[in-house]
C-alpha cells in the first residue's frame, strides 16, 4: 500500500513533467501546442462567466486572454461537455514552463500557492502546496477552500490571487529574460515577479545558484467566477491544444 500511495503522491509532479514536453508553442510565430485548462459552466451562465473571465485576464492576472468554447457533447482530451454546459478551455501557466523548456531552460515547477497583493504589489505566499505532494492540481485545491479574493484584487487592488513557483538555473538568466519577453510580446502576459540569483521571491526560498518565477494562476479568473457564486468545475493541465484553435476574449 506505501508503493501505490507514493506514485499517487507524484503523480501531479510526473503530470507535470511529462506535459511540459508536450508544448511546442512558438512565441515568435505563435503556432503551436500549448497546456489548456478546461472548465465547465451552465450555458444559462455563460455570458457573465466570459464576462468575468475577460476582466480578470485584461488585469493581468491570468496566462493570457485566449479562450476556446466546446458546446454540450464536444469532447477534449477524453473529457466530455455533459448536457445542458459549456466548456471554457484557458492557457494553463505550465505552458510558460513548456516554452522555457524548449529554449533549453532547465525549469523545475516547484508548489502553487495563494499570494497576498497589497496596492498592487505581490507581497508573500500565505498558502502553497507543492507539486510532488498532492494528486491533485495545487491551484484546484487552494480554489476550492475559497481563500481567494480575485475580485476584492482587480477592485481594490488588495487581495489574494493564484500563483505558481518555478526555479531555473541562474546561469540561464540573459536567456529567460529573453524568452520572457518573447512570450509578452506573443499575449502571455502572466509573469508575476523573476527573482535575482539565490534570493528568496515572496518568501519562498531557491536553491543554491538559482532564481525562482513566479506566475499568475491559470485558474485565476475560474476563482473570480467561484467568488461571484457562479457553479463552475475546472480541470486544471487537461491536456495539449493547437494555440491556433483559440481566439481573443474581447
Amino acid at each position: 500500500m506505501s508503493l501505490i500511495r507514493e506514485e499517487e503522491m507524484m503523480f501531479t509532479s510526473a503530470k507535470i513533467e511529462s506535459i511540459m514536453y508536450q508544448v511546442t508553442f512558438n512565441p515568435k510565430t505563435r503556432v503551436g501546442d500549448i497546456i489548456a485548462n478546461v472548465s465547465i459552466v451552465d450555458k444559462k451562465d455563460l455570458e457573465q462567466t466570459l464576462d468575468i473571465f475577460r476582466q480578470v485576464m485584461y488585469s493581468g492576472l491570468s496566462v493570457c486572454s485566449y479562450v476556446k468554447i466546446f458546446d454540450e457533447n464536444e469532447t477534449f482530451h477524453e473529457l466530455t461537455i455533459p448536457a445542458g454546459k459549456t466548456g471554457i478551455a484557458t492557457a494553463c501557466s505550465i505552458t510558460i514552463d513548456g516554452v522555457l523548456l524548449k529554449s533549453g531552460i532547465p525549469v523545475r515547477p516547484k508548489f502553487g500557492g495563494i499570494v497576498q497583493v497589497k496596492d498592487r504589489e505581490p507581497i508573500r505566499f500565505t498558502d502553497i502546496i507543492s507539486y510532488s505532494c498532492t494528486t491533485i492540481d495545487p491551484l484546484e485545491v487552494l480554489m476550492s477552500q475559497d481563500l481567494t479574493s480575485v475580485r476584492e484584487m482587480m477592485k481594490t487592488g488588495s487581495g489574494k490571487i493564484l500563483a505558481n513557483f518555478r526555479e531555473v538555473p541562474m546561469s540561464a538568466k540573459d536567456e529567460v529574460d529573453r524568452t520572457l519577453n518573447r512570450l509578452l510580446t506573443a499575449g502571455f502576459y502572466g509573469i508575476l515577479e523573476v527573482g535575482e540569483p539565490n534570493t528568496p521571491v515572496l518568501g519562498a526560498s531557491v536553491d543554491r545558484d538559482h532564481m525562482g518565477i513566479i506566475i499568475t494562476g491559470g485558474t485565476n479568473p475560474m476563482a473570480a467566477v467561484q467568488e461571484a457564486s457562479i457553479p463552475i468545475q475546472t480541470k486544471a493541465i487537461k491536456g495539449v491544444m493547437d494555440f491556433r484553435e483559440m481566439k481573443k476574449l474581447v
